[in-house]
């Protein structure tokens, strides 16, 4: 989540937030907390056409990851701070799951689909062996019978 964003969510303006976050740089590593390239902003800025109040920002916004907000409660001591930061959490927690589901379900998918691959392999073996038994008995010459044989004048008398 980006600065700004979790501002209006504590209710604080952005200088403050970040002001706070300065002060306590050492509760937040790079996989807590990063400040966006102008490149990475500039892109943003474009594919959600971030508004001018946000764009006309001087300084380059700081990205949270869910540990990086998670620390935000301890450094924004107020209510309002941990009543957001439970929100937040909650959040966190049912998009891990709805991805966790996500992903459940592709590899079910997958193993479907190679069952299927596998059942297709079969299938075109089968007709191909019924190709053959098709063409062998289309080839094949009438065999010679067999057996206790009756002459045919004899058969008539009878």
């Amino acid at each position: 989540m980006l600065d700004f964003d979790l501002a209006e969510l504590y209710q604080t303006e952005t200088k403050y937030l970040k002001r706070s976050v300065r002060a306590n740089i050492k509760r937040f590593p790079p996989d807590f907390m990063f400040e966006l390239s102008k490149k990475e902003w500039e892109s943003l800025r474009c594919n959600y056409s971030t508004s001018n109040k946000r764009g006309g920002t001087r300084y380059l916004p700081f990205a949270f990851t869910e540990q990086g907000v998670s620390m935000l409660s301890s450094v924004l001591n107020s209510d309002k701070a941990i009543d957001v930061n439970i929100a937040i959490m909650r959040a966190f927690v049912t998009l891990r799951k709805m991805l966790l589901s996500n992903t459940e379900l592709r590899l079910e998918i997958e193993h479907i689909k190679k069952k299927v691959d596998n059942h297709g392999k079969n299938i075109e073996l089968v007709f191909q062996y019924l190709d053959e038994l098709l063409e062998k008995k289309e080839n094949s010459k009438p065999r010679k019978a067999i057996g206790f044989k009756i002459p045919k004048k004899k058969a008539k008398l009878i």
